[in-house]
Order: structure tokens, then sequence, then C-alpha cells
């Protein structure tokens, strides 16, 4: 059995623990209320711009634009997002565990992957799997803004419209709570039009100066809406996963200490017997 010195070494130590753990609960906890509020206020205007891109393509020529341009899915890129930190539960993992089950199943059908990936923890986690990576991004966790969403988008666009891809998918943890996300993988281009129903069509759009011209400047922004909101879901995701994590663990501590003031009480008890076990041999010893 340890010493009393030792245990209560160990509870110290929990207890330091602790207070950390509750401590970063709590930030992740304000964190996770901004980034929620952000994101609930961003998905209304990402469903109404597509709303309203799906209504310009059914009245336009579809193939017109390259972003709209449907080809056989043969040269396929992926961007995968991930957060720079972790301490965050499952998050990462589960997240780079399916996105390297989706790479292995287009490798099976001989389809060209082009990966990129966003957060060091996603690029940690395919460096050590020797898969090749055509860009990285990091420092983006908690720095989420609509300028590096641009850049990301941009140079996703590009080899889309050289038609060096053919489709290109986003591999994200969707919002659900703060106690559920959920791994999404969602298709960003070729853009898929909504199918119009007939109370959509019972909207009519004026646009100025025509509709391909209006197609032809909203479909980039659309992208980088797209990839603005994803990285807000993941932001969301993210400091919901440490939230829980940090909760557990600090539930987990808090029995810990439990369980060592327990085996403390114990070790203090039969110090104390054997201590008066003692007394009274020598008690003996000396009638």
């Amino acid at each position: 059995m340890a010493s009393l010195r030792d245990i209560r070494r160990r509870i110290a130590s929990v207890k330091n623990t602790q207070q950390i753990t509750r401590a970063m609960k709590m930030v992740a906890a304000a964190k996770m209320k901004r980034a929620q509020e952000t994101i609930l206020a961003a998905r209304p205007y990402a469903r109404k711009m597509h709303l309203v891109l799906s209504s310009l393509a059914a009245r336009t020529e579809a193939e017109a634009h390259p972003l709209l341009r449907v080809r056989e899915e043969y040269r396929v890129g992926v961007l995968v997002l991930t957060s720079d930190r972790g301490l965050c539960g499952g998050f990462n993992s589960n997240l780079s565990r399916q996105a390297l089950h989706f790479l292995r199943e287009h490798e099976k059908k001989r389809n060209p992957v082009t990966l990129s990936v966003i957060g060091k923890k996603g690029q940690s986690f395919f460096k050590n799997r020797q898969v090749p990576m055509e860009k990285v991004y990091t420092d983006l966790s908690g720095k989420v803004d609509y300028g590096k969403a641009a850049e990301i988008a941009h140079n996703l666009v590009d080899p889309f419209a050289r038609e060096e891809l053919d489709v290109i998918y986003l591999v994200y943890n969707e919002f659900k709570s703060a106690i559920s996300q959920k791994v999404v993988v969602e298709q960003l281009l070729p853009i898929q039009p909504l199918e119009l129903t007939e109370e959509m069509n019972a909207v009519d759009y004026l646009f100025e100066p025509s509709e391909e011209e209006v197609l032809a400047r909203i479909l980039p922004e659309y992208v980088e809406t797209q990839v603005f909101r994803a990285l807000l879901e993941s932001e969301a995701s993210e400091q919901g996963a440490r939230m829980t994590a940090m909760d557990s663990a600090t539930n987990n501590a808090t029995d810990l200490i439990h369980q060592l003031t327990l085996s403390m009480n114990k070790a203090r008890q039969a110090q104390i017997t054997k201590e008066i076990s003692e007394i009274v041999g020598g008690a003996e010893a000396l009638k």
C-alpha cells in the first residue's frame, strides 16, 4: 500500500488538475455560446442564398457556369476540417477516421484524390499515415473570419474551374448541441441546385443586370459562404466537444479524489492500529 505522504501528494495533484479542467470547461462553454450564436445567425443566410441560386440556375443554362457543370466523378478533392488543439474528446479522431475511410473508398475506385486539411490535428493524423496533403491551413481555431474562408474557397474553386478536379467534398463536424456533433461529408462542387417546388416557383425574382451575370457573381460567393459556414460549424462543435470532455474529466477527478481519500483513511487507520499494537506489545513486555 502507498504511504500516506504519497497518497496526499496524489490527492493534491488531482485537485490541481481538477481546477484546470473546470476552468477549461467554463472557457469552452463561453466560446461555444458565441460560436453557436454565430452559426445560428449564419445558417438562414446560407439557406436563402442557396434558394436564390437554385432559382437562378433553373432559369438559366445550367452548363453556362463552370461551378454548375457536372462531370464524371474521377478526380476528387477533399477538404477536412479539424482543430489545432486537442482535449476535445473524439472530435478530431472520429472525423479524421471517417475522412480516411472516405479517401480509401475512392482509392479503391482508382480515383486520384487531392487532400487539403484545416487544423494541426488533422495534419498530424494524415502525416502519421503517410497520406499526401496538397494544402494545410493552421491556426484558425477561434479565429474564423470570412476573409480566410474566401481564401480557402478560392483555392478550391480554381482547380475545379480549370477542370483539374471533377468534384470537391467537405468533411466536417456539424454542430447539433453541446453534447452532440455529427460528421458530415458534403459535396461542395459542382454546386447542386435545389429542386424548385411550386411554392418556390411562385416567387418571381427580378434580376439586374441579367440572370446570367448575377449567377456568375453569386456562385463564387456562395462557395465562400459554404466554406465559412463549415468553419463556423466546426468551431462550435469543437468547443462543445471540449466542454463535454472537460466536464467528464472534472467528474472523473472528483471520483478519483473520493477513492484516494478512502485509501488515505484506510492507510491512516492501519498506521494507527499498528502503533497501538506496538504500544500494547511494549507495555506487555515491561510487565
